[in-house]
């Protein structure tokens, strides 16, 4: 098996962030994909391309304008509305009658857990 080196981050789907580099500086969206094999996350509005989409039998071709991809390292989840970074804080907690250990994201900025 390939060992394929994937971009580890907190980040996920439907979070919300905030540029924070490049072209598109203190815009902010929500992400709605996370390529990690690239490094690179689309952000709602951010990075809009045209793409010339070629007409097939089941619907319209033309022209479509759609997000495009950032790297990933240029975005920064927001907590209450300021750029943050994010940790993981481990705890026991009691399931079932069992202890078992949960993890959650946490705002480094505030301490406070984020789900």
């Amino acid at each position: 098996m390939k060992n394929e080196n994937k971009v580890n981050t907190k980040l996920r789907v439907g979070d919300k962030v905030r540029v924070m580099s490049g072209e598109f500086q203190d815009h902010e969206g929500k992400i709605l994909k996370i390529d990690r094999k690239k490094g690179r996350v689309i952000v709602e509005g951010v990075n809009m391309i045209t793409k010339h989409q070629k007409a097939n039998p089941m619907g319209q071709g033309g022209i479509v304008k759609r997000e495009g991809s950032i790297h990933i390292s240029n975005v920064m989840y927001l907590h209450k509305g300021t750029p943050t970074r994010l940790g993981i804080k481990v705890v026991t907690e009691e399931r079932n009658g069992r202890p078992k250990k949960v993890r959650y994201r946490v705002a480094k900025s505030t301490g406070e857990v984020i789900d």
